[in-house]
Protein backbone atom coordinates (compact mmCIF):
# COMPACT_ATOMS: atom_id res chain seq x y z
CA UNK A 1 0.00 0.00 0.00
CA UNK A 2 1.23 3.47 -0.87
CA UNK A 3 2.38 5.73 1.92
CA UNK A 4 0.07 8.61 2.74
CA UNK A 5 0.09 11.73 4.84
CA UNK A 6 -2.76 12.88 7.05
CA UNK A 7 -3.53 15.73 9.40
CA UNK A 8 -6.55 16.99 11.34
CA UNK A 9 -8.00 20.32 12.43
CA UNK A 10 -11.00 21.38 14.48
CA UNK A 11 -13.40 23.82 12.83
CA UNK A 12 -15.93 25.89 14.78
CA UNK A 13 -18.94 24.75 12.73
CA UNK A 14 -21.25 21.77 12.35
CA UNK A 15 -20.17 18.98 9.95
CA UNK A 16 -22.93 19.87 7.43
CA UNK A 17 -21.58 23.41 7.13
CA UNK A 18 -18.01 22.16 6.64
CA UNK A 19 -19.09 19.61 4.02
CA UNK A 20 -21.05 22.25 2.09
CA UNK A 21 -17.80 24.25 1.67
CA UNK A 22 -15.86 21.09 0.66
CA UNK A 23 -18.55 20.20 -1.90
CA UNK A 24 -18.62 23.70 -3.46
CA UNK A 25 -15.88 23.13 -6.05
CA UNK A 26 -16.63 26.31 -8.01
CA UNK A 27 -15.39 28.36 -5.04
CA UNK A 28 -12.13 26.41 -4.46
CA UNK A 29 -10.01 29.12 -6.15
CA UNK A 30 -11.24 31.54 -3.46
CA UNK A 31 -9.80 29.59 -0.51
CA UNK A 32 -7.45 26.76 -1.51
CA UNK A 33 -4.54 28.79 -2.87
CA UNK A 34 -3.22 26.12 -5.27
CA UNK A 35 -6.47 25.52 -7.21
CA UNK A 36 -6.78 28.20 -9.88
CA UNK A 37 -9.80 26.70 -11.67
CA UNK A 38 -12.38 24.01 -10.83
CA UNK A 39 -15.01 22.61 -13.18
CA UNK A 40 -17.55 19.94 -12.23
CA UNK A 41 -17.77 17.52 -15.18
CA UNK A 42 -20.29 14.98 -13.79
CA UNK A 43 -22.68 14.85 -10.82
CA UNK A 44 -24.56 12.03 -9.11
CA UNK A 45 -28.35 11.80 -8.64
CA UNK A 46 -28.18 13.99 -5.52
CA UNK A 47 -26.22 16.71 -7.34
CA UNK A 48 -22.85 16.02 -5.74
CA UNK A 49 -19.77 16.15 -7.95
CA UNK A 50 -18.54 12.79 -9.25
CA UNK A 51 -15.86 14.08 -11.62
CA UNK A 52 -14.03 17.41 -11.34
CA UNK A 53 -11.33 19.03 -13.46
CA UNK A 54 -8.87 21.12 -11.45
CA UNK A 55 -6.18 23.49 -12.69
CA UNK A 56 -3.47 23.41 -10.05
CA UNK A 57 -0.53 25.77 -9.52
CA UNK A 58 1.45 24.64 -6.48
CA UNK A 59 4.77 26.24 -7.36
CA UNK A 60 6.90 23.36 -8.64
CA UNK A 61 3.80 21.41 -9.66
CA UNK A 62 1.51 22.95 -12.24
CA UNK A 63 -1.11 20.52 -13.51
CA UNK A 64 -4.49 20.18 -15.18
CA UNK A 65 -6.04 17.03 -13.75
CA UNK A 66 -9.37 15.27 -13.29
CA UNK A 67 -10.47 13.59 -10.07
CA UNK A 68 -13.30 11.12 -9.42
CA UNK A 69 -15.16 11.68 -6.13
CA UNK A 70 -16.97 9.18 -3.92
CA UNK A 71 -19.31 10.45 -1.21
CA UNK A 72 -19.88 8.24 1.84
CA UNK A 73 -22.87 9.54 3.75
CA UNK A 74 -22.70 13.17 4.79
CA UNK A 75 -19.35 13.05 6.58
CA UNK A 76 -16.81 11.64 4.13
CA UNK A 77 -15.62 12.28 0.61
CA UNK A 78 -12.71 10.57 -1.13
CA UNK A 79 -11.13 11.02 -4.53
CA UNK A 80 -8.85 9.27 -6.99
CA UNK A 81 -6.96 10.54 -9.99
CA UNK A 82 -8.61 9.96 -13.38
CA UNK A 83 -6.11 11.79 -15.59
CA UNK A 84 -3.20 14.17 -15.22
CA UNK A 85 -0.23 15.61 -17.04
CA UNK A 86 2.22 15.47 -14.11
CA UNK A 87 0.73 13.11 -11.55
CA UNK A 88 0.66 9.32 -11.39
CA UNK A 89 -1.61 9.32 -8.32
CA UNK A 90 -3.58 11.83 -6.27
CA UNK A 91 -5.77 9.97 -3.83
CA UNK A 92 -7.24 11.51 -0.74
CA UNK A 93 -10.19 12.03 1.55
CA UNK A 94 -11.85 14.38 3.97
CA UNK A 95 -13.44 12.71 7.00
CA UNK A 96 -15.63 14.80 9.29
CA UNK A 97 -16.43 13.89 12.88
CA UNK A 98 -18.79 15.95 15.03
CA UNK A 99 -17.25 17.36 18.21
CA UNK A 100 -18.55 19.43 21.14
CA UNK A 101 -22.08 18.10 20.69
CA UNK A 102 -22.06 18.82 16.96
CA UNK A 103 -21.13 22.52 17.15
CA UNK A 104 -17.55 21.76 16.05
CA UNK A 105 -16.09 19.41 13.47
CA UNK A 106 -12.86 17.43 13.54
CA UNK A 107 -11.69 17.32 9.91
CA UNK A 108 -9.10 14.72 8.89
CA UNK A 109 -7.50 15.11 5.47
CA UNK A 110 -5.54 12.16 4.07
CA UNK A 111 -3.51 12.43 0.86
CA UNK A 112 -1.26 10.32 -1.34
CA UNK A 113 0.57 12.00 -4.21
CA UNK A 114 2.80 10.34 -6.78
CA UNK A 115 4.40 12.34 -9.58
CA UNK A 116 5.53 11.06 -12.96
CA UNK A 117 9.00 12.56 -12.50
CA UNK A 118 11.42 10.85 -10.09
CA UNK A 119 11.20 12.29 -6.57
CA UNK A 120 12.42 11.09 -3.18
CA UNK A 121 9.71 9.73 -0.90
CA UNK A 122 10.70 12.17 1.82
CA UNK A 123 10.17 15.12 -0.54
CA UNK A 124 6.78 13.72 -1.65
CA UNK A 125 5.64 13.40 1.99
CA UNK A 126 6.75 16.98 2.66
CA UNK A 127 4.79 18.20 -0.38
CA UNK A 128 1.73 16.25 0.81
CA UNK A 129 2.05 17.82 4.26
CA UNK A 130 2.24 21.33 2.80
CA UNK A 131 -0.82 20.69 0.59
CA UNK A 132 -2.79 19.25 3.52
CA UNK A 133 -1.85 22.00 5.97
CA UNK A 134 -2.71 24.76 3.49
CA UNK A 135 -6.01 23.10 2.56
CA UNK A 136 -7.06 22.59 6.18
CA UNK A 137 -6.11 26.16 7.15
CA UNK A 138 -7.97 27.51 4.11
CA UNK A 139 -11.02 25.38 4.86
CA UNK A 140 -11.07 26.51 8.51
CA UNK A 141 -10.74 30.17 7.53
CA UNK A 142 -13.44 29.85 4.85
CA UNK A 143 -15.96 28.07 7.10
CA UNK A 144 -15.35 30.26 10.17
CA UNK A 145 -15.28 33.63 8.36
CA UNK A 146 -18.38 35.81 8.73
CA UNK A 147 -20.86 35.35 5.93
Amino acid sequence: MAEHTSSSITIEAAPAEVMSVIADFARYPEWTGEVKEAEVLDTDASGRAEKVRLLLDAGAIKDDHTLAYTWTGDNEVSWTLVKSQMLRALDGSYRLAPAAGGSRTEVTYQLTVDVKIPMLGMIKRKAEKVIIDRALAGLKKRVESPK
